[in-house]
């Protein structure tokens, strides 16, 4: 979003839709947040249709959502900051940035969050 004018036409396209009780626009990241029980579907595609621009979900989650938030696939350049791409439902990325079972047994046992974990001085 470039001007004000594009940040307000894109607020005014989701405002009227039935279930959604809160709009919020961020012209920074070009990021809209609606609030509310409606379709995320729904929203995308009446966005697409009235405002004409390029539409997507966010694509980026907070990096403490993400086992390896380095891994290949997960870290992005774009991304604003304290944030990774959303690859945990990605079956390509999300293997390398997916934590196993066999990691998570070994690396708990020696986390000082676990109350039974071995100590070792």
């Amino acid at each position: 979003m470039d001007c004000e004018g594009c940040e307000r036409k894109v607020k005014k396209s989701v405002q009227g839709m039935k279930g959604v009780t809160q709009v919020e626009v961020n012209p920074k990241q070009s990021k809209l947040t609606v609030v509310g029980y409606v379709d995320p579907d729904k929203v995308l595609e009446r966005v697409r249709h009235r405002t004409g621009k390029k539409v997507e979900f966010w694509p980026y989650v907070p990096y403490d959502l993400v086992p390896h938030p380095y891994a290949p696939g997960a870290y992005d350049k774009k991304a604003p900051p304290g944030y990774v791409r959303n690859v945990v439902g990605d079956p390509q990325a999300g293997e390398l940035a997916r934590a196993t079972s066999f990691e998570v047994k070994y690396t708990t046992a020696f986390s000082d969050e676990n109350p039974n974990a071995c100590v070792i001085m």
